[in-house]
């Protein structure tokens, strides 16, 4: 079991919750954030990852409010500033990543943007080019070689 650590925004202790094959530290009954280790976040963000769901819906105070632009401490570094950056291909949603354990902190709603955000970009597009006309264009060009 991972010791207690604080929450890096409300200051509020964070609870562990079994979410699929991950335990992940969530602030619930404060600001609504959750802290994941490195690589956990990867197996969360997708939107058909159904463990994920239940992030979707932590328990937060409405009347807590949340200095975003403060500087955070990383809740399992000593001493250590989470790094602010784009996580999204879009450059919509912005998360709080250590640099020294590779853990992220998302704020209440980041985590369902960007699984809304993946669900728009990732849909396949299609080129018109089937598989026969691949081939008969390999054909094509081997008919022509001496």
């Amino acid at each position: 079991m991972k010791e207690k650590i604080k929450c890096p925004a409300c200051f509020n202790e964070l609870s562990e919750i079994q979410v699929g094959r991950f335990s992940v530290d969530v602030c619930q009954g404060g600001c609504g954030g959750i802290w994941f280790d490195a690589f956990e976040l990867q197996g969360m963000d997708e939107p058909d990852e159904a463990a994920g769901v239940h992030l979707l819906e932590i328990e937060r105070d409405a009347s807590l409010t949340v200095d975003s632009s403060r500087k955070r401490d990383c809740p399992r570094c000593d001493g250590v500033k989470l790094m602010r950056h784009f996580i999204s291909p879009k450059r919509e949603v912005e998360v709080d990543e250590c640099p020294n354990c590779g853990g992220y902190w998302l704020d209440a709603g980041e985590l369902a943007r960007i699984r809304a955000e993946k669900t728009h970009t990732e849909t396949p597009q299609k080129s018109g080019v089937t598989p026969e006309v691949i081939r008969y264009l390999y054909r094509l060009q081997a008919d022509r070689k001496p």
